[in-house]
């Protein structure tokens, strides 16, 4: 039991911090903000399992991948493919000149819902491609780059050209993608309405439970022996590989892992949001993902979350205050950030504020000196007279023994 603890909440610290994000998040906001708000924060903390996963990938691995809007947006889509299907039945399409496939599909002229659609009619299915589909695709390119030591500049810069690549091919196959216009007007799940406010607030908490649950295997992954073995290969990966681990496959199934939490929260987007489009997929959202990471702290999973909501809140309130101006101050924030505090808020909390709790936990668990029992022995010793006994006693033994 101690060793889940340590390893799962990672002890008392680690405790408290978990605490004050589920409390945050479960809590405080739902009772805060209406709902409007609320299904704005629940977005947001759809980009946090992204920013979790590039902890792990980046903070601990030193994979820097440019490209996660990759992953993101292959679990948003899997799980588009099942709510279009859903919202396509042969009597809500009965205008089209090919009832029971999805709208866009039938303005491309294509008259047979494609076969590798079909399989999205099964709920299990779904859920299932939503885990599986991006972390195979996340498999094949680690392969591919990691086995031939391909890292550093070279792999940012590689994922960057996936992103864009994907984000062309989605844009292109218009008739089987949505194009442009992404995957729209996502009414129902299993004939549940997705739309009306006590679903979003059903989601909401889905998708706080569900980031809370990735940030227990990372802290776990982090805090194992796995992890120690990350930080070993950022820092000195030819001492690790000639130590006899293989570092390729260490390298691969962090990059899995992180693929795996980008598309959860991709799923959780779509489902939250109601659309998935080609423009969280491409290499802007993917920087802008890097980005929350930064802000919060490439070291700190709870530092990630926090970064996301912090970003993202900025985006909304500069972007409604001061439209002209929005960009500029987002941009500002984030050069502060990396020139003030490159360690983003996580380490703003362990240089400022963690000794300071840490002193004062210190000093109220540290029980008080007692008071010194010398001067009541000494007095019943010399019947009362004694320098610590007597005030001006001091002086007056002084001069007896000068003279």
């Amino acid at each position: 039991m101690s060793a889940i603890y340590r390893n799962l909440l990672g002890g008392r610290s680690g405790l408290i911090g978990l605490a004050i994000l589920a409390g945050l998040i479960l809590l405080v906001l739902p009772a805060l903000l209406d709902i409007f708000r609320l299904n704005l924060v629940g977005k947001y903390l759809t980009y946090a399992f992204v920013a979790v996963g590039l902890v792990l990938c980046w903070g601990y691995g030193g994979i820097l991948s440019l490209g996660q809007g990759v992953f993101f947006g292959l679990g948003g889509y899997c799980m588009a493919m099942f709510l279009k299907l859903e919202a396509s039945d042969p009597q809500s399409t009965a205008i089209q000149t090919t009832p029971g496939i999805p709208d866009f599909m039938d303005w491309n002229q294509i008259t047979a819902l494609p076969w590798f659609w079909e399989p999205f009619n099964n709920l299990g299915f779904t859920l299932l491609a939503v885990l599986v589909v991006p972390t195979v695709f996340a498999y094949l390119i680690g392969l591919a780059m990691f086995k031939r030591r391909v890292g550093g500049v070279y792999f940012a810069i590689i994922t960057q050209v996936i992103a864009a690549i994907v984000t062309i091919l989605i844009v292109g196959q218009q008739g089987y993608t949505g194009g442009i216009n992404g995957i729209t007007d996502l009414k129902t799940l299993g004939g549940w309405d997705i739309r009306t406010d006590s679903a979003k607030y059903i989601l909401y908490y889905v998708n706080a439970l569900l980031l809370l649950g990735c940030i227990l295997i990372g802290r776990y992954i982090t805090t194992s022996k796995f992890g120690r073995l990350l930080l070993a290969m950022r820092d000195k990966e030819d001492r690790v590989r000639f130590s006899g681990y293989d570092v390729a496959d260490f390298k691969i199934f962090v990059f899995c892992v992180g693929a795996l939490f980008s598309a959860i929260g991709g799923a959780m987007f779509t489902l939250q949001v109601g659309f998935m489009s080609p423009s969280f997929v491409g290499i802007v959202p993917s920087i802008e993902m890097v980005i929350y990471t930064a802000v919060g702290g490439r070291l700190s999973l709870l530092g990630a979350v926090y970064g996301t909501l912090l970003v993202n809140a900025g985006k909304t309130a500069f972007s409604e205050s001061f439209p002209e101006l929005w960009l500029f101050l987002m941009g500002g924030l984030f050069i502060a950030v990396v020139m003030f505090f490159p360690n983003g808020l996580a380490g703003i909390y362990e240089k400022y504020i963690q000794p300071y709790l840490s002193l004062r936990y210190f000093r109220k668990r540290t029980p008080s000196a007692p008071p010194p029992a010398t001067a009541k022995r000494s007095a019943s010793s010399s019947g009362g007279l004694t320098p610590s006994a007597l005030p001006g006693a001091t002086g007056r033994v002084m001069k007896n023994q000068e003279s």
